[in-house]
């Protein structure tokens, strides 16, 4: 055999120098076993990650069970506030009947009913949508119904007429405004 075959087989067969020893590294216990103690202690790392993301998701969930309540809450309201715009809209029809009608007593009684179905759902979070004649339609807001030539420049593009109040509950529009649009 050459030297340098000798060389190159002796190479092969040498330990390698570099590998942990049981004496560089206490958790190895020959042929790269872990020891007793270096077992538990990745044992208990192992629960204290499972502990943290269970309650990561726990916290999780009840962050999300609490919205949900909350959402659930308002869409309830607001299917009762819905079914209420109409009746709403019929005060309003009555009162415009009403004072044409020379019955102040009537007129009266009607517009404190009137009055305080408004405050009650006023008070539950229901809010009218300011649109008046002349007001910028905004597509995001408004509902137009119509378009009709505007009666002058200055009305290109405005809310020519409100055919039906719009209502938001808190920060959500229930019911847009019908309106008619000048073009």
């Amino acid at each position: 055999m050459s030297d340098l075959q000798n060389e190159e087989d002796w190479d092969e067969t040498t330990p390698d120098t570099t590998l942990n020893t049981e004496d560089d590294d206490p958790e190895l216990n020959g042929g790269g076993v872990l020891s007793p103690e270096a077992e538990i202690q990745e044992a208990l790392a192992k629960e204290k990650e499972k502990f943290l993301r269970l309650f990561a998701e726990f916290e999780n969930y009840k962050k999300r069970t609490s919205k949900e309540r909350l959402e659930l809450f308002r869409t309830a309201g607001q299917e009762v506030m819905v079914s209420l715009l109409p009746v709403l809209d019929d005060f309003e029809r009555a009162m415009k009947e009403l004072s044409k009608n020379n019955d102040e007593e009537t007129f009266k009684g009607v517009e404190l009913i009137q009055n305080k179905l408004k405050e009650t759902l006023r008070s539950k979070g229901l809010q009218e949508i300011g649109t008046k004649v002349g007001d910028a339609f905004d597509p995001d807001v408004h509902d137009a119904i119509t378009q009709i030539p505007a009666p002058n420049k200055k009305m290109i593009g405005k809310i020519i007429d409100v055919v039906e109040k719009g209502f938001s509950l808190g920060d959500k529009i229930i019911r847009h405004p019908k309106v008619v649009v000048g073009n």
